[in-house]
């Protein structure tokens, strides 16, 4: 039995598929109202927060995936992602279970040196500072030994259907919706972005594989780093419109952060954007060199496709 804590998020959706069509068709999905992705999928409610539900939900478990998330609300990541991840580190000590952990860049500097996984944490504001703790937790796990653990980290995501994330947002929901997409910061900065299934389908790797754990992995990300000005381009391309967006500055968003509490979540990581997010993934392509990237091209006709298909 392979169990996906923090199931229906995107990032969930796909492992589960990749899971079943690699792997094994036993899964358990859990979270609060959990969706079945596959027709034999067990699902079971629980609640992250309560040790006993995640015990439960854990308990018969060969591998367990922690891939929760949460809203981009900085009270809501101190008081609830400690708790979560605690709970789920428990529950698979109790079970004996394997534990892979779906994590983010936030914990690392923002500036454009290259991220490694060796890469230390240098985190920037409250959500930053959340995810270093518990990758740090996480960590401290492996180091003890008890269980078998597994550290699996992406950069900013881009994909199809409802992925979320600012390059959706900003560039290609609005390409679809017809509006002119928005760049934030700057459009002449490299960026490493993640196709989610890509992102799925290695955290499955990774998890059937023995010798994964007792380590942090990168996830594999295509090493092109087109800046946005690039992307949009590559983008509207796809859409069939001509390349135009605007730049929204970081004074900009600073003030619209004093009027707006989604905004002035985002703020601490305004950063990121103003310089190269230049983010490794070379370990896992040298380990599993049959894996095949997703290019940009390749996820944007992708997204383009189905976009038609609608």
């Amino acid at each position: 039995m392979q169990t996906i804590l923090g199931a229906n998020g995107q990032i969930a959706t796909e492992l589960a598929r990749s899971l079943h069509h690699h792997h094994t068709p036993d899964l358990r999905l859990v979270s609060r109202n959990p969706r079945k992705v596959n027709e034999d999928d067990t699902l079971m409610a629980a609640d992250l927060m309560d040790v006993r539900q995640t015990t439960e939900a854990v308990k018969g478990s060969d591998i367990v995936y922690f891939t929760a998330g949460l809203p981009p609300d900085s009270k809501l990541w101190e008081d609830r992602f400690p708790v979560m991840l605690k709970n789920a580190l428990q529950a698979c000590r109790t079970s004996g279970a394997s534990f892979a952990y779906f994590d983010n860049t936030y914990m690392y500097p923002q500036n454009s040196q290259l991220q490694t996984e060796e890469t230390r944490f240098a985190p920037v504001g409250r959500k930053g500072r959340v995810r270093a703790a518990m990758a740090s937790m996480v960590l401290e796990e492996m180091a003890r030994g008890d269980i078998p653990v597994l550290i699996a980290r992406a950069p900013e995501f881009y994909g199809p259907a409802k992925t979320q994330s600012f390059t959706n947002a900003l560039i290609i929901d609005r390409l679809k919706a017809g509006k002119r997409p928005l760049v934030p910061v700057r459009d002449d900065t490299s960026r490493t972005l993640i196709w989610t299934p890509d992102a799925s389908r290695a955290l499955a790797t990774l998890g059937n594989t023995p010798v994964a754990f007792g380590q942090s992995w990168h996830l594999p990300c295509c090493d092109d780093r087109p800046t946005y000005k690039t992307f949009v381009t590559m983008a509207s391309r796809v859409f069939g419109r001509t390349p135009a967006y605007s730049v929204i500055g970081k004074w900009p968003l600073i003030i619209a952060g004093i009027f707006s509490k989604q905004v002035r979540e985002i703020r601490e990581l305004l950063p990121r954007y103003e310089q190269g997010n230049l983010f490794d993934s070379a370990k896992f392509k040298r380990h599993f060199p049959e894996f095949s990237v997703t290019t940009y091209e390749e996820g944007l006709k992708l997204i383009g496709s189905e976009q038609k298909d609608r």
